[in-house]
């Protein structure tokens, strides 16, 4: 009970810290974090196997985690309510950065960008099933499905006039033109569902995944589709077989953190990398302990650099200095701590990926300062 208690807090928190944002775009209020580059465009893989009566497809995403873009798997979620339907999550150029949209469940499909997800989710509602008295009937010709165990499906061929973007964002420089019809506009003001605890511990265990970040797999996941929610490791895992135009990861710019952090005291602590395991405990444990040296490093390095421009602000404020030279003092802390931060992320990816591969032969790299 206490551990679901603290489950559930936290994703009222992480519900909360979305909402801050102010809400912006088409009206929508469920928005989080910006950033100034869009994320990279979908990879293109297949779709699972349906597990059972009962699951819809949630198709994959890019989320942003304050440091790089990272892949949630598209998976087969069940339906929390009967006649509900899954609207995904999708990115749209805000004015200043390009914001993210959580998805929800509700009675019909919202908007969701205009992006092609595929599978159903080809820009403007779904044409993967349909609700029929209480119970969900699946599309064959978009849905991959054992029909000796789900006999609820029909067949209606999709007229495919969508195109094949891949781009994975809407508006700005190189998004989708697509605006909401409406009907999508009038879903808003129903009742949503937020995604369910299976969801949150599926994008929670992608964001802890190494090898799930835009830096490591440039663009194509080695993990891009689930036949259920944090299924990694087992057999219905689908890979990409192709990836599209890849962002390199950049802080420097971006509206969100860690762009708007000034001072290392801004930003949070270091969360662990995850990397896959190798089989070996003895390289795991070995991994683990050169972590926890890597991340021991950083703190201290976060501290030093803390104290130093602590040190820098007393001086000016002893030598009464002017207005302007203190915000040029702020802009010059605040690209020291934007470097900092980029340096220890790109250690800790350094890091992560030696472990993937373990070459019990080599040592684990050097952390230059």
């Amino acid at each position: 009970m206490k551990m679901q208690k603290k489950f559930w807090m936290r994703c009222f928190l992480a519900a909360m810290a979305m909402l801050a944002v102010s809400p912006i775009t088409f009206g929508q209020v469920n928005v989080g974090i910006s950033v100034s580059f869009g994320p990279p465009a979908l990879p293109v893989y297949t779709q699972p196997l349906c597990p059972g009566d009962g699951y819809m497809w949630t198709p994959g995403y890019w989320a942003w985690d304050g440091y790089d873009y990272y892949w949630v798997p598209g998976t087969w979620v069940l339906i929390p309510e009967p006649g509900f339907f899954w609207t995904p999550p999708w990115w749209g150029w805000g004015g200043r950065g390009y914001i993210f949209h959580s998805g929800y469940w509700g009675p019909r499909v919202g908007f969701y960008g205009g992006i092609n997800y595929g599978f159903g989710y080809f820009g403007h509602g779904y044409e993967g099933g349909r609700w029929d008295r209480g119970h969900f009937f699946y599309n064959r010709s978009v849905n991959n499905l054992n029909v000796t165990e789900i006999h609820n499906v029909y067949n209606t061929t999709v007229v495919k006039n969508y195109g094949n973007s891949h781009v994975s964002y809407n508006g700005g420089r190189g998004g989708l033109d697509a605006r909401p019809t409406a009907e999508e506009q009038a879903a808003i003001h129903d009742r949503h569902i937020p995604p369910i605890p299976s969801q949150v511990q599926h994008m929670e265990a992608s964001r802890e995944n190494t090898s799930l970040r835009s830096a490591v797999n440039r663009g194509r996941p080695p993990i891009a589709a689930t036949s259920r929610p944090g299924a990694f490791k087992e057999p219905g895992v689908v890979k990409a077989t192709e990836a599209g135009h890849y962002n390199p990861p950049r802080t420097e710019h971006s509206v969100g953190y860690p762009g708007s952090a000034v001072h290392p005291k801004d930003l949070p602590a270091n969360s662990r990398m995850n990397a896959p395991s190798s089989g070996n405990p003895k390289e795991d444990k070995s991994y683990q302990q050169e972590q926890e040296k890597l991340y021991t490093k950083q703190a201290q390095e976060r501290q030093q650099l803390q104290q130093k421009q602590e040190q820098e602000h007393q001086r000016y404020s002893q030598q009464q200095a002017g207005q302007q030279q203190m915000q040029q003092l702020e802009r010059q802390h605040q690209q020291q701590t934007q470097q900092l931060a980029q340096h220890h992320y790109q250690q800790q990816v350094q890091l992560s990926e030696h472990q993937q591969s373990h070459p019990s032969s080599q040592p684990p790299p050097k952390h230059k300062p």
